[in-house]
């Protein structure tokens, strides 16, 4: 699984006009699934994502998680994540998880993020989404459950 973690001050998603989902403070995450992934994948994300300590604390350092500042997270489903670009103009999706697959892990990490944050909120899984954030500091992080990178 790859995530593209922002820290956020807010974020929202809108729907057909709608918002779907919005957070104040903590993190927006788009989230991609890739063909070789599993639940142990979205184990290892949440768990990360929930403890990651990049909000600042008194001193000006980041050294706070999300539940150290009562922080909320937006996840967003992101195919696109898992795009080569490698060759051509085009971008191939192979690497991408079908969509049955990666809907189930989805829904498995939100769970799995649950357990760890209070405030969750989420996009609608593969529909054309409007996502606004406010990205502080900036501070953007990637991560992946494979750790390539």
């Amino acid at each position: 699984m790859r995530a593209v973690v922002q820290r956020v001050s807010r974020a929202k998603v809108t729907v057909a006009g709608e918002v779907i989902g919005e957070i104040g403070k903590g993190f927006m995450v788009l989230l991609g699934v890739g063909r070789e992934d599993a639940e142990q994948d979205a184990d290892w994300l949440a768990e990360k994502i929930a403890g990651l300590r990049v909000f600042e604390d008194s001193e000006g350092k980041m050294n706070l998680s999300l539940a150290d500042t009562g922080g909320s997270v937006l996840v967003v489903s992101q195919f696109t994540l898992y795009a080569d670009c490698r060759k051509g103009r085009r971008p191939g999706f192979e690497l991408a998880a079908p969509p049955e697959q990666a809907e189930k892990l989805y829904h498995y990490f939100v769970a799995k993020l649950r357990e760890k944050i209070p405030k969750v909120a989420t996009g609608k899984f593969s529909a054309n989404m409007d996502v606004e954030l406010v990205n502080q500091g900036p501070v953007t992080l990637l991560l992946e459950s494979k750790k390539s990178f």
